[in-house]
């Protein structure tokens, strides 16, 4: 464990950010850490001189980002390890969701990991390497009714690292995408989630969907402390996995996924090959 890495961390005052800041900190590594707010990420973690950096980022402001880059780069003297967490959960039917609703998600979900790559991306490949892990979910390949605009960010998380690992690779640089099940954080309280304002009747598959949710709160399988640690593990490992299903609920949503694509792709293969010449 090699605690003179330093540690880059977005969306870091609660849930998985913070557990994982935390546990940096206990683990003895320099970590910065962003969040709207610095004073929610000092009174979350508290002082640590020398080896915690809070940041207040606006995750829509590429020279926001760029200015958080550089000054965890001018305190620490590099970056190694690049966590994008930030994210919201977004839930509605596709019609029922405004355009503002839509960029907005967007805007945290997909841009701001864009953002940040492209920015510490120029100190990773001058120093030949460092890690990337960005924070999908299982939604972002196994999406539940009701969370169309959310599945659509997290897909779209997925598919940019996996070509993103391919990309980098010659420069030593790892990228992994973690797609975590249900854990027990503040994700699914009000502060994480967001419900599109209009509300259309007749959607009630979606509304026993989001009561299922709503109902499973503070009852999640999934420990962010052990998921903090399988970060750490990651940064390790000189061959992480490029995707990586967290939590036995992720697990078994991916294989039913994985059986069902199989039975799709077998059931309609005659009809998949007739398109040739």
């Amino acid at each position: 464990m090699d605690t003179n890495k330093v540690w880059f961390v977005t969306g870091a005052s609660k849930g998985l950010g913070l557990a994982l800041v935390k546990k940096l900190i206990e683990k003895g590594y320099k970590v910065a850490a962003t969040s709207r707010k610095s004073q929610s990420l000092i009174d979350a973690v508290g002082h640590f001189d020398g080896q915690f950096l809070p940041l207040e980022v606006d995750l829509t402001s590429e020279v926001s980002i760029n200015e958080a880059i550089g000054k965890t780069v001018a305190n620490f003297g590099k970056i190694d390890i690049l966590v994008n967490n930030a994210g919201y959960g977004i839930g509605g039917a596709v019609e029922e969701l405004n355009q503002k609703e839509i960029k907005d998600s967007f805007d945290i979900n997909v841009l701001a990991v864009i953002k940040t790559m492209q920015s510490v991306m120029p100190y990773f490949r001058q120093q030949r390497s460092g890690n990337i892990i960005n924070i999908s979910s299982i939604a972002g390949f196994a999406p539940g009714i009701g969370w169309a605009m959310y599945a659509a960010t997290k897909y779209a998380v997925t598919g940019l690292s996996e070509v993103m690992a391919e990309d980098v690779k010659e420069f030593g640089v790892k990228v992994t995408v973690v797609a975590p099940g249900a854990f027990r954080t503040e994700f699914l309280e009000d502060s994480s989630l967001v419900f599109g304002e209009k509300k259309i009747d007749g959607y009630n598959a979606i509304r026993a969907s989001h009561a299922k949710y709503a109902a499973m709160n503070g009852t999640q399988i999934g420990d962010p402390e052990k998921l903090a640690k399988v970060f750490i593990d990651l940064a390790d490992d000189p061959d992480p996995p490029v995707c990586l299903y967290v939590g036995s609920d992720a697990y078994n949503r991916a294989t039913e996924k994985i059986n069902l694509l199989s039975e799709e792709l077998e059931n309609n293969k005659n009809l998949s090959f007739s398109t040739d010449f």
